[in-house]
């Protein structure tokens, strides 16, 4: 079968004018698969990876990926897997970093008559050992239920091979369930191809495992979180906020002044779900995140996110964690509004519970509020709740919990 060849040169006008570019292509009749091979200077810029097909979205990898491969029973990590139908296919391109002097690249798209046999590397499944029983975190933490309502520690920000990360979903989960944590949210960066494996791996690791998806921009991130389908990212973001309310799902908005990753597109339906506390709140005396969130609304849902990626990075998952009341399913808790976030599962904690403040493993810490300055005295405390968000302070106004 003959392959299809494609080349060009991106320029930093065509990143400014159309930021996601694609390249039509069809397939041979009898085609049974296809791989489709990038190839560009690395050192030079950064171009995004992705494949929509004739009926919709098969698939994206950012830049973590030169090719990928969709045949009738697997894909890459990042791609959806089924029968190449006939008609007019498209590579995705994002111009992520174009340089002023341009961006060569080369594209080959090679059919298959019969597909390849899936490569080593796709094989590992459920193959991590399961994590040793471990009591529900509101148990470990003697946290009482409320309304029939229970405690729940997560996170709610990571990623997989079907990304950017290193490890299979299988394996995150255990691991996650290992650090003690009861959920867990899976965003891989503007794909759902992780969604197919969550039941499996929830099972194995006895974890609730949340589906999601980061929707990733050059002008900011937001997670989406539920069975939602794909959300196009090259939509405004107005639109994307429209999707997730209309499957009942739940946004919000990622690390909002973490780097170039900042928070920089206008809205005016603002999410009231916002990840204050993300990993890269290494000072937590820079009030930044806190004074963000209180300028983008006057009631926000304050939540936490490790962005897990691989172990060598040295945030694991549940750093921070954040805490729901819930039921079976976390994101009826998100959104009533009831999060709070903490340094980790076992970290000081401060929640909103009923009309009560529950104060744990905070003697000496300081509560602040709006209309609250009180030094913590004791493991365990139970205070009449005042409105507005709260947290927890060291005296040296280190952040040490977080509480809508």
């Amino acid at each position: 079968m003959k392959v299809t060849r494609r080349t060009g040169t991106w320029t930093l006008r065509d990143r400014l004018s159309e930021p996601v570019r694609q390249i039509p292509f069809e397939l041979p009749a009898g085609t049974r698969a296809f791989t489709v091979r990038l190839a560009y200077d690395r050192s030079a810029g950064v171009l995004d990876l992705g494949c929509m097909g004739p009926s919709g979205f098969r698939g994206w990898s950012g830049g973590a990926r030169s090719e990928y491969t969709i045949t009738p029973t697997w894909a890459t990590p990042g791609y959806l897997p089924g029968e190449p139908e006939p008609g007019l296919w498209h590579v995705m391109l994002g111009l992520y970093r174009v340089p002023p002097g341009g961006l060569p690249y080369r594209l080959r798209i090679i059919p298959h008559p019969s597909p390849p046999a899936v490569p080593r590397h796709g094989r590992r499944g459920l193959r991590p050992p399961p994590p040793p029983p471990r009591a529900p975190a509101a148990v470990r933490r003697g946290l009482p239920s409320l309304g029939g309502l229970r405690w729940l520690a997560g996170d709610l920000h990571t990623h997989t091979v079907h990304s950017d990360g290193s490890l299979t979903v299988a394996e995150l989960a255990c691991l996650a369930a290992d650090r003690g944590l009861d959920f867990l949210a899976v965003t891989d960066h503007n794909t759902v191809s992780h969604h197919a494996e969550l039941p499996a791996a929830a099972a194995y690791a006895a974890i609730t495992l949340i589906p999601g998806q980061e929707i990733t921009t050059d002008l900011g991130h937001a997670n989406a979180f539920g069975h939602l389908g794909w959300i196009d990212f090259r939509q405004p973001p107005g639109a994307w906020a429209s999707a997730v309310r209309e499957g009942g799902g739940v946004m919000s908005v990622n690390h909002p002044v973490a780097a170039d990753c900042s928070w920089r597109h206008p809205m005016i339906e603002r999410p009231a779900v916002v990840e204050t506390w993300h990993w890269s709140w290494l000072d937590r005396t820079w009030g930044a995140p806190l004074a963000w969130t209180g300028a983008w609304t006057p009631e926000p849902v304050m939540i936490g996110g490790s962005d897990y990626h691989r172990p060598e990075e040295g945030h694991p998952p549940g750093e921070p964690t954040t805490w729901i009341l819930g039921g079976a399913d976390p994101l009826e808790g998100l959104r009533a509004g009831t999060a709070a976030v903490s340094t980790g599962p076992d970290g000081p904690l401060l929640l909103r519970h009923g009309e009560e403040f529950l104060v744990l493993d905070a003697d000496g810490l300081i509560l602040w509020g709006p209309e609250t300055r009180r030094v913590i005295v004791g493991d365990r405390l139970v205070l009449p709740a005042r409105p507005g968000p709260h947290r927890l302070e060291t005296f040296r106004n280190e952040v040490v919990a977080l509480c809508a």
